[in-house]
């Protein structure tokens, strides 16, 4: 083997290397030596000092202008924000564009050529900044920040050829792969790109499938989740194609890890295919009230592993959606949302059954979240041993309202309506008796003792 093939970077590459910056270092020194570039210097650095004294005025009037602004939409008042930060480099990119132009037609072409430069450097680098802010990501915002200001200076100084055979001779070479710098770059900045596409893409596409009211909850969380996987994958597999990788081996590669993941994360596995499987049978969804042992909430979100379950208390619990699909599931609002509830009580047996059923109606009616076209209904269950027992039945159509405030209400409408009427809820009562050979010889009651 040759031990040249093994070096991370060709000798001949690194003599180029510096060959290069010699002469360039050259040119730049020689330039600088003009009497003209000293000028045209001497005004970039006046240029930059009054833009800085600019700013000092305008920033405090224009930061309380834009205080007074507060009806505006969001994004206005970004870009508002962006451009009170970038105060300096806008006044500066204006004055030096007008003396550019004023000296290009007063003098000669090269008397003005370093201005030119840099009011193309300044143009470039504020528009990326204003552009990169639109990045929601602040890491990745400051990424392509970066590498957008180091590519424009590059195009602006016509160094990118020079560039790129430089960073493409860093190379790591074993067998019949050859891995630069260059191709390193190169990957990292189209995934980015084609990643940065992808996401928009689903972005827009999710609110317009989640605005379209002809599709399910269910199908809409379905329906966002495949795009986002088939948007995300295309926009990797295509970013790889791009550099020049071969996806054969990939997919081979890909087939073995499945087997071995396979075996490793068979529950993770076994939560996703359920997650699936309740997205597509529909059998509960966003806003849905479900029982499931003693959880009692409502749907938050349908995760790919979990399902967000909100209780009345505040407490979220993340249940895995293996236990949806094979435990009993008790769902309040699954075809509809109405939902009857059962209220157990008894009353004297002197109390007239007849009139005890038509006050509890009563009652129950009169409670706002109960139903008046669905009307309670009153029945006798039983006789009990100090009371005559009912069941009052009545529904509603909003249990995410809870459940058991519902039922206090009814109880309390109840407790009202049969101390106006007369009508008595009994309670237990014992007799204890004591024989003659005790010391009280009489027997004594005790109301409500056990």
């Amino acid at each position: 083997m040759d031990p040249q093939e093994t070096l991370p970077l060709d000798p001949e590459a690194l003599i180029g290397i510096w060959q290069f910056l010699l002469a360039e270092g050259q040119l730049l020194w020689r330039a600088a030596l003009r009497p003209w570039t000293t000028y045209q210097i001497g005004i970039i650095i006046g240029l930059f000092l009054l833009a800085w004294g600019l700013r000092s005025v305008i920033r405090p009037r224009y930061s309380e202008w834009l205080r007074t602004r507060e009806n505006w939409p969001k994004w206005r008042l970004r870009f508002g924000v962006i451009v009170l930060r970038r105060m300096r480099m806008i006044l500066f990119v204006a004055m030096i564009w007008v003396v550019y132009l004023v000296m290009n037609e007063m003098t000669f072409t090269y008397r003005s050529l370093l201005l030119r430069v840099v009011a193309n450097l300044s143009a470039a680098w504020l528009f990326i900044a204003f552009a990169t802010r639109l990045i929601a990501n602040p890491a990745l915002g400051v990424v392509v920040r970066y590498g957008a200001w180091t590519w424009a200076t590059l195009s602006i100084l016509g160094w990118t050829d020079e560039t790129e055979s430089t960073l493409d001779s860093m190379a790591l070479t074993m067998g019949d792969t050859r891995l630069s710098l260059w191709l390193i770059i190169k990957a990292v900045v189209i995934m980015t790109v084609m990643l940065a596409l992808a996401r928009l893409t689903a972005g827009a596409s999710a609110a317009s499938i989640r605005r379209n009211k002809d599709i399910s909850p269910s199908m809409k969380v379905l329906a966002v989740k495949v795009l986002q996987v088939v948007l995300f994958g295309t926009a990797f597999f295509l970013a790889l194609k791009s550099v020049g990788v071969d996806l054969t081996g990939l997919a081979v590669l890909s087939g073995a890890i499945g087997v071995g993941l396979g075996f490793g994360l068979q529950k993770v596995v076994s939560n996703l295919v359920s997650g699936i499987i309740i997205l597509l049978d529909k059998s509960i969804k966003p806003g849905d009230v479900i029982s499931l042992g003693d959880t009692f909430g409502w749907i938050e979100a349908l995760g790919a592993r979990y399902v967000s379950v909100v209780t009345r208390d505040g407490k979220e619990f993340l249940i895995p959606n293996e236990d949806l699909i094979t435990g009993q599931v008790v769902n309040w609002s699954h075809s509809n949302e109405f939902v009857r509830l059962d209220i157990h009580f008894g009353t004297s047996y002197h109390d007239d059954p007849h009139t005890v059923r038509r006050i509890a109606i009563a009652a129950a009616r009169g409670v706002d979240r109960v139903l008046g076209f669905k009307p309670p209904v009153c029945h006798i269950t039983g006789f009990g041993d100090s009371s005559v027992d009912y069941v009052l039945r009545f529904w509603i159509k909003d249990p995410t309202g809870g459940l058991t405030n519902i039922r206090g209400d009814v109880f309390l409408a109840l407790w009202d309506a049969f101390k106006e009427n007369g009508i008595s809820i009994p309670f237990p009562q014992r007799e204890v008796r004591l024989l003659k050979n005790e010391t009280t010889p009489q027997a004594e009651v005790l109301p409500g003792a056990d």
